[in-house]
């Protein structure tokens, strides 16, 4: 129970409490945790200096035990009616606030981990070869991105310029991408850091994962395809990644843990998790075109869990540092609307996706909006809220010539 007055099916109830960093007209930036239509602000309730920096990474420096003793605090305050006078005044509209990047992004790796999403484009550019590739089931595969471009939900998608060469061409050309795309993704982001030379065991997982937050990595397919061969992604996906406001607790998403899909292939014993307590999250993603669902992607599929990432990531030694962000991938699944990106959605590009206004699109246009939200089973019993992740496209330099 409550003293909040909380909206009906609020997905940002007491067993939810995000943390993301705001401001507002007349103040500093400063951590919030949102709770129903409000955020509670945590700087100005506890005046104390590690909610004023502006972003969460004092906070999360200090570890899982802090965290958790943070979060029974709260929760007492919005259930005990005796703080109510103290707590109230510090409940801000959420429409009245401005929110920003919630951490400083310290190095940015993306994974590659969904099965449907990998073999989908195996199908599409190695039709004659075997959808997966050698090593798929036996690590997993993954880039280094640019932490420097990685923004907060609203940020404008300005479309990318960049050389780029169809398979008719002669020679490459430059320009604005022609082949926009998104990659609708779960990130994770680390709090807690390692030594350099001690790889995270799938069991330390939660000692330095905080929690989890929306990711889209928008990706320009044409260039990406030029420039990819030999050494992987580059200009093709470091001109922005965007992420939503707040970050769920890993300690919300108990109730979500599922087992990961059957795995195939015998691991290796670092990559192990057979008996090990399951990280696949049973998350309930939608990607909406300009207000339009166009896909459910489902993320209890993912082939690769975070744990795993996570213990690959770091198996060489790599060391993690505070704000450390990493994302899975594409989330995609099975069946047509469950997958999460256009080069899917429109085959390549062969097969355009019919919108409700009778327009279709292969990849994204100009002044198109894509907004990608989720859910999960929290552990009352109801639904939470990851919030949003939303972008609208602009356009590149020679649109504005």
């Amino acid at each position: 129970m409550t003293w909040l007055d909380l909206p009906d099916g609020t997905g940002f109830g007491l067993d939810n409490l995000p943390y993301g960093i705001f401001s507002t007209p007349d103040g500093p930036r400063r951590t919030g945790i949102a709770v129903g239509n409000r955020v509670l602000d945590l700087g100005g309730l506890t005046e104390d200096p590690v909610h004023r920096t502006g972003s969460l990474n004092a906070f999360l420096a200090l570890g899982p035990q802090a965290w958790r003793l943070l979060r029974a605090q709260v929760t007492e305050w919005l259930t005990e009616a005796a703080h109510r006078a103290a707590v109230e005044p510090h409940l801000l509209p959420r429409e009245e606030v401005t929110l920003h990047l919630p951490v400083d992004v310290a190095d940015y790796v993306d994974f590659y981990s969904s099965q449907h999403h990998a073999e989908n484009l195996g199908r599409m550019f190695r039709p004659d070869s075997p959808p997966l590739t050698p090593n798929w089931k036996h690590l997993p595969i993954g880039y280094h991105g640019r932490a420097g471009t990685v923004a907060v939900s609203g940020t404008p998608v300005v479309r990318p310029s960049g050389q780029r060469k169809a398979p008719t061409d002669d020679g490459p050309t430059f320009g604005p991408s022609r082949r926009l795309d998104i990659e609708a993704e779960v990130g994770f982001v680390v709090g807690t850091p390692s030594t350099l030379g001690t790889p995270v065991t799938l069991g330390d997982f939660a000692d330095h994962v905080f929690g989890v937050c929306l990711v889209n990595d928008w990706s320009a397919r044409d260039l990406q395809s030029w420039e990819y061969v030999p050494l992987g992604p580059f200009l093709g996906k470091s001109f922005l990644t965007s992420v939503s406001p707040w970050v769920v607790p890993l300690t919300a998403l108990e109730a979500a843990r599922v087992a990961p899909p059957p795995r195939d292939v015998p691991l290796l014993p670092y990559l192990d998790d057979t008996d090990a307590e399951p990280w696949g999250l049973d998350i309930r993603i939608e990607v909406r075109l300009n207000g339009q669902v166009v896909s459910r992607p489902p993320f209890e599929l993912m082939y690769w869990t975070p744990a795993q990432q996570l213990a690959h990531l770091t198996v060489n030694g790599a060391s993690l540092r505070t704000g450390d962000l990493f994302a899975s991938g594409t989330v995609s699944g099975p069946a047509k609307d469950q997958r999460g990106s256009f080069i899917e959605l429109s085959w390549g590009g062969t097969s355009p996706l019919a919108l409700a206004d009778g327009s279709n699109r292969t990849f994204l246009e100009d002044g198109d909006v894509v907004t990608i939200t989720a859910t999960a089973l929290g552990i009352g019993g109801g639904r939470i809220c990851f919030g949003e992740v939303t972008g609208t496209v602009q356009p590149g330099t020679e649109g504005r010539r």
